[in-house]
């Protein structure tokens, strides 16, 4: 039998902070197979994992730094936050993690064999591979777990996160915090899991074609300057950005890019991608990859949106499971921070969705600066997104 337990603990000193956890967990006494560990990215981390080693010495852990905070089916938590997500299970739970290098697509394979390996699950495919990485190299990682699965397995997860894109977010792997690396879990669990993966966006209507690239920056739409196209697209809020460039984070949150990721049923499905900055060529500097050819959409969002899609994605996951909802232990949700910041004090509902439709099983959310997911068949990087894993007991 499956089951879930959250913990969490607030305090701006990491090590008062962990003396309240260790007081929740004391009466529990359990021992998970498997633990997700999200904190505010102020948090001594070194020091928490410290603590979890010493506490969890047996156990894979896996997490790191989230936007501001985190949440659980007891509401939000704030920024000075350390919470956990354990997992009792009979299955086979393996984590491994390292510095991203010159090769993330090789160091993700890798990974990937020694996550298996330290399971005892060498040559299996997981029911589900759960990532959480560096910002920058979300496509690459995705190219190097393929190399091994192909898309036969969903790969989840998200890009570690801080408070205000400064780049202080960190990721915790069974070695300890590391900046700029790469934790991959995988997930053999003795009960079945639900998975889902969506963006609360629809298209505004404009659309063109991606002509002239750089990295991540879209230097030309349709052979016009990608930024001044953008703007007119949206209604002109990115003008005092055009002349020379700037972050513009804020004024996109609610008008992304996406690209179409095919239909069911009729329904078109989106890959959203969030517009980061001008630069001062006139290009469109962005959290994704795409490729010349690409055609763009323009997407528009509002705050009702993003507060109920929350929900449904935690229903759709859930609805893979056995139609018995008694049935559901807990689950790990994925919601973007781009999207948080663009809610405000709404994002207090985002939780209160979940719980709703998780029927209040025991739940951690983080809030990452990308999101994987799969969609149609396919494991992908997106931004702006959100994602849910339902166990099931």
């Amino acid at each position: 039998m499956t089951r879930l337990h959250v913990h969490s603990a607030s305090d701006a000193d990491t090590a008062t902070a962990l003396a309240l956890l260790d007081a929740e967990l004391a009466p529990d006494g359990i021992a998970p197979r498997m633990l997700f560990a999200f904190y505010g990215c102020d948090h001594d981390d070194q020091m928490l994992h410290q603590y979890l080693s010493a506490r969890f010495p047996r156990t894979a852990r896996l997490g790191g730094s989230s936007s501001g905070g985190l949440m659980t089916h007891r509401g939000l938590q704030g920024s000075n936050t350390i919470g956990l997500l354990l997992i009792e299970d009979d299955g086979d739970f393996g984590v491994a993690a390292a510095p991203l290098g010159s090769d993330p697509a090789h160091t993700a394979e890798q990974l990937l064999l020694a996550a298996l390996a330290n399971c005892g699950c060498s040559g299996q495919l997981p029911e589900l591979i759960w990532i959480y990485q560096s910002p920058g190299s979300e496509e690459a990682v995705i190219e190097g777990l393929r190399r091994v699965v192909g898309d036969r397995c969903p790969i989840v997860g998200g890009s570690s996160a801080d408070n205000d894109v400064s780049g202080r977010w960190r990721q915790l792997g069974p070695d300890g915090p590391m900046g700029d690396g790469l934790v991959v879990g995988v997930l053999l669990p003795s009960s079945p899991l639900g998975y889902a993966f969506q963006g609360g966006y629809e298209p505004a209507g404009e659309s063109g074609v991606v002509t002239a690239l750089a990295g991540r920056d879209i230097l030309s739409i349709d052979g016009k300057p990608a930024a001044a196209v953008y703007n007119d697209w949206i209604g002109g809020r990115i003008e005092a950005q055009l002349a020379h460039g700037g972050t513009v984070l804020a004024q996109t949150s609610m008008f992304p890019l996406a690209t179409d990721g095919g239909r069911v049923d009729g329904v078109s499905h989106y890959r959203l991608i969030h517009p980061e900055m001008v630069t001062a060529a006139g290009g469109l500097r962005t959290f994704c990859n795409l490729d010349i050819g690409a055609r763009v959409y323009a997407m528009k969002g509002d705050r009702r949106r993003l507060v109920d899609r929350a929900g449904r994605v935690a229903e759709q996951a859930a609805q893979m499971l056995a139609a018995d909802r008694s049935r559901i232990a807990g689950a790990v949700v994925v919601y973007c921070g781009g999207c948080k910041m663009a809610l405000g004090e709404d994002i207090d509902r985002v939780s209160v969705a979940v719980a709703d439709n998780l029927d209040d099983a025991p739940f951690i959310g983080c809030f990452t600066f990308g999101e994987q997911g799969r969609m149609l068949d396919r494991n992908v990087h997106g931004n702006l997104m959100i994602s849910a894993v339902v166990f099931s007991q």
